[in-house]
Formats: C-alpha cells, sequence, structure tokens
C-alpha cells in the first residue's frame, strides 16, 4: 500500500525541490524581509513564534486565552531587543502613522492520498482527498486607534471520492457524520464533486479606544491556553461573523489584571445535514476572560462560556445578548416550562475555566483546561459527577535557547471520552446537544478540536527556530469515534507522524512538509494508511 501512495505523490517531489532551489535567486530578495506583525493572527505561525519567546523569556508576558490579538497588542508582545532568530522579519511599532500595508499572499497545496484527516489547524480550508490548493491575500489599515485588515481566503478541493462508512441516511444526508448524522453537521465528504468555497477569512474592523475595544470581525478566534487542542473555539473551522466588545488590555483591579472580550456572532450550516428553515441559522453568545494575579508573575486564570441557539423567528431581543450572564447551575434559571425540570434551556452551553503559567526563567509554560456541556443542576450534582459530560486538556512547553537557535518541545493531551456514568444517567459525546442538532461545529466543521468529539487525542512535537526558519516534527493521536455501545467498547483511532520545513529567502517563506497517518479500526473494520504532503508559499507581490 505504501509504494501505491508513493508512486502517487512521486510528481510532486520534483515540484517541492524546484521551488526550493529557485529561492536564493527570487527577484523580491531586493525588497527586503516581510513583518510578521501583519501576519500574527490567531492560530498562525507568527503567533506562535510571539507565545515560543514569551515562554523563553524573550518578549513581554501577556494573557494568551483571549485570541486574537489587535495590532497595538502584537506591538506590545513583539520583543524590543533583535537577539531572537526571526528578529528581520519583525518591522517597526505600525502606530506611528496612518499606513495601508500589504499582507503577503500565501498560496497551499495539500494532497491526501487516501482519505481526509485530522492535522493541525487549518481554519476555514477543508482538504479532502486528492489535491486541495488555497489562496489568500490582503491588506491592513492603521490610523491611531482605529484598525482596518481585509485578508479572504478561497479554496478548492478536488474532493476525490473514498469510501463512505454507512450512517444509514439516503440522499445528500449519506455524506454526514457516520454515527450521528442528525445530531451533529460534521460530513465525512462534502458531496461527490469538488469543493469549493470563498471565506471572508482574517478580516477585522477594531476600534480601541479609552482602554474599551470593539468591532466586528470574521476572523479565528482561540479561546484557552490551549495551541492545538483547545476545548470550546479554536482555528480547526474558519471564523464566524461576529461583534465583539472587551478590553483593549488588561486592566487593574487591585489585585491583579483583568483582561476579557465578550462576543456575538452568526453560526452557518453545511450542505449536509437534516435541519431545514429557521433552524438552519444560529445565534451565538459568549465571552472569555483572563485574570492575572498580583504577585504571582506568569500565572493567568481565565473562563469561557459559549451559547448557540436557533436564531429566533421574531428576531432578536435584550435576552440573547444577555444569555452569557445567566446562572451557571440549572437550579437558578428561570421556569421556561421546556422539558421534564421545566428549566430546561433550548441553547447549548460549553463552559470553561483555564489555567497558564510561564517561568521564563525556566523557559517553562504549563497550562490546562476543563469543560462542561451544559448546565450542571447544582453544586451536588457538580461534586458527584464532575466528569458527566465533561473534558479537560493538559499541555507544557519547554524552550532552550541556543547559538541564536529556539529548539521547543511542547504536548497537549484532552480527554473526553463518555465516561461510564452513561450506564445510569444520558450523555452524549462532547459537542452534541439534543436541541441544537448542528453540534458545535460551522459550515460541517468542528469549532473546537475534532479530538475532542471522538473522545480524546494527544500531540508530542519538537521544533527548532533559526535565523533561516523552522523545523518541525509531531507525533499526533486523534480518536475519531468512541466506543458505540458498553458492550463494545472499540474505537477509531488514527495515530500520525508529521515533519514540515519552513525556510525563509528574502521576502518569500515556504513551507514543505510530510505527513503518514495510520488509521486503526477504521469504521471500526479495519486499519488504513494515508499521506498528505504540503507546498506552501508567501511571498511579496
Amino acid at each position: 500500500m505504501l509504494r501505491s501512495h508513493t508512486t502517487k505523490i512521486r510528481r510532486l517531489v520534483p515540484l517541492m525541490a524546484g521551488c526550493a532551489a529557485a529561492l536564493p535567486a527570487a527577484p523580491v530578495l531586493a525588497q527586503g524581509a516581510p513583518d510578521l506583525r501583519l501576519e500574527a493572527t490567531a492560530g498562525s505561525e507568527a503567533e506562535e513564534y510571539l507565545r515560543t519567546l514569551q515562554v523563553a523569556g524573550m518578549a513581554p508576558l501577556y494573557p494568551w486565552s483571549v485570541r486574537s490579538f489587535s495590532p497595538a497588542e502584537i506591538d506590545r508582545l513583539a520583543p524590543a531587543n533583535r537577539a531572537h532568530p526571526w528578529a528581520a522579519r519583525f518591522g517597526a511599532d505600525t502606530a506611528a502613522a496612518p499606513a495601508l500595508r500589504l499582507i503577503r499572499p500565501r498560496v497551499r497545496a495539500i494532497y491526501n492520498t487516501s482519505f481526509p484527516t485530522h492535522g493541525p489547524p487549518d481554519g476555514a480550508i477543508w482538504a479532502g482527498r486528492g489535491m486541495t490548493g488555497a489562496l489568500s491575500a490582503g491588506a491592513t489599515f492603521r490610523a491611531g486607534p482605529l484598525s482596518l485588515r481585509l485578508e479572504p481566503l478561497v479554496f478548492w478541493s478536488q474532493n476525490s471520492s473514498f469510501d463512505l462508512m454507512e450512517n444509514g441516511e439516503t440522499g445528500d444526508m449519506a455524506f454526514a457524520d457516520p454515527t450521528r448524522p442528525r445530531q451533529i453537521d460534521l460530513p465525512q465528504r462534502f458531496g461527490d464533486e469538488a469543493y469549493t468555497r470563498v471565506d471572508p477569512g482574517q478580516s477585522t474592523l477594531r476600534l480601541d479606544a479609552l482602554g474599551v475595544a470593539a468591532g466586528v470581525s470574521t476572523a479565528n478566534q482561540v479561546w484557552g491556553p490551549g495551541t492545538e487542542m483547545p476545548l470550546i473555539l479554536g482555528a480547526n473551522a474558519g471564523g464566524f461573523p461576529h461583534a465583539f466588545v472587551g478590553s483593549s488590555a488588561p486592566v487593574p483591579v487591585g489585585i491583579g489584571r483583568l483582561h476579557g472580550r465578550v462576543v456575538w456572532g452568526d453560526l452557518a450550516q453545511s450542505e449536509y445535514t437534516h435541519v431545514t428553515g429557521k433552524g438552519s441559522r444560529r445565534f451565538m453568545a459568549g465571552w472569555s476572560v483572563a485574570f492575572l494575579p498580583a504577585g504571582l508573575r506568569g500565572l493567568e486564570l481565565g473562563a469561557s462560556r459559549f451559547f448557540h441557539n436557533h436564531w429566533p423567528s421574531g428576531g432578536l431581543d435584550v435576552a440573547d445578548f444577555l444569555r452569557p450572564l445567566q446562572p451557571f447551575l440549572k437550579e437558578n434559571l428561570d421556569p421556561t416550562g421546556e422539558g421534564e425540570d421545566r428549566v430546561s434551556d433550548t441553547a447549548n452551553q460549553i463552559a470553561s475555566v483555564q489555567a497558564r503559567w510561564v517561568l521564563p526563567r525556566s523557559g517553562f509554560e504549563l497550562f490546562g483546561e476543563f469543560a462542561r456541556e451544559d448546565h450542571n443542576w447544582d453544586v451536588r450534582d457538580f461534586l458527584l459527577q464532575p466528569d458527566h459530560a465533561s473534558a479537560y486538556m493538559l499541555g507544557g512547553r519547554k524552550v532552550w535557547v541556543r547559538d541564536g537557535q529556539l529548539l521547543t518541545l511542547r504536548a497537549e493531551l484532552v480527554e473526553s471520552a463518555v465516561s461510564h456514568i452513561r450506564e445510569v444517567r444520558p450523555q452524549a459525546p462532547f459537542y452534541i446537544h439534543t436541541r441544537t442538532t448542528q453540534g458545535h461545529t460551522l459550515r460541517g466543521q468542528i469549532l473546537g478540536t475534532p479530538a475532542v468529539y471522538g473522545g480524546g487525542g494527544s500531540v508530542v512535537a519538537l521544533e527548532s527556530h533559526t535565523r533561516g526558519g523552522r523545523w518541525h516534527l509531531d507525533w499526533t493521536r486523534t480518536r475519531v469515534r468512541g466506543g458505540r455501545t458498553v458492550e463494545d467498547p472499540s474505537v477509531d483511532v488514527i495515530h500520525s507522524i508529521g515533519g514540515q520545513a519552513l525556510l525563509f529567502r528574502g521576502g518569500v517563506d515556504a513551507t514543505m512538509g510530510v505527513r503518514g497517518s495510520w488509521n486503526l479500526n477504521r469504521y471500526y473494520q479495519g486499519n488504513a494508511f494515508n499521506l498528505t504532503t504540503e507546498l506552501g508559499l508567501r511571498a511579496r507581490l
């Protein structure tokens, strides 16, 4: 099987090698290096580098649980000295005068030999079997407290056929999730033709004044301290249209500093769900907050709360916007007459608490997150069964600084398997809700982390940043779906090993990567293998 996969991608190897060889002679060399400040969106390469610098003690401490960052926040995070490996790729502070600046276009080509896999978060891009191509470009404008970013994205996926797991549905619904096609909008495949999407991408209009930030955006957000496996909101799916208001920077509150954001947005679904009519559109409301205790340098405590519900047929009212402020315990909700307990909420809620501690002198950080689906009835309910409808994430990172190089070892683990409580109390996989039957998704992709829906996963990565770029190796484990019944606890899991190189040549960045994914017990039947190759270029015009 490996031989056939190698033959399929052999034609890509000369192209990748040729592009890398051509970079030193690229005409953009005369233009100098780019400014990565413009590219530090949530979950991006530049943002991840800033986090590495922070852990190494080479960038200021700043809360990481409420992202994306504003241009002013990026300026505060960027190191003042030039002693770090990518110093030549960070320009001066962009706030000096009104300016229009171009964002370097980015082109990507991804090839899957056998089936789609869950790699590192890709935003709106869905890479099916066969070739997938993506292009993004844009510009930023900044004038005093006002900032505008426009960076749309378009991608095309060949979406070649592969064997689907039967789900008992017909027509378009046959492409839906194999085990819960009417409980979550998570297609196995986006139809039987090529799949194309134009997305507004990382676009934001924002005003920061008097310590308050407000704006509208379609950009990705990441809530919590996780890098690849956040529980509530990450960069696995694209961003959604939303309005927000919050603090421009951490605000002193006596015993520490507080930083947060409230968000209201519009969630769309894919074409491969049974939901039609008014229920096909959802309204989300939520908040994420970080607290930095005084006297405990590097410690960050946080919490997040995310609601989504069917868009009201009569339009939104004040109660919809204030929903994130409702009581956490179900016994304190106002009676609605819905459900057996008469206080059931039609909205799906996910709430979490988080912590992160950065020790820059040691070059180390430790972080974690605990989340719950829906309300506990009361405190006793939570204390008796904290593992009911819950998930947790643990992670850490160690950075060594050696001869102009940053060597990083990092790991994350998530666990969300349906517990033994299901034998006596109803319990569904994480991201599932009985009333909001699209689940915690956007246009057919998980808003959080795919492994959380499957029951758990982990990633261990080793990477190096040098003046010439970055190399990366990782091992990732993803539970695609958990046991079907108590009597049959077998799981469908993917183990993948991947490597990637990022090369700098003047104003051009070239990315080349390869990943082998072994799907054990695929569809609860046999094993399968997929080889993913990727080539990316980012360059000034």
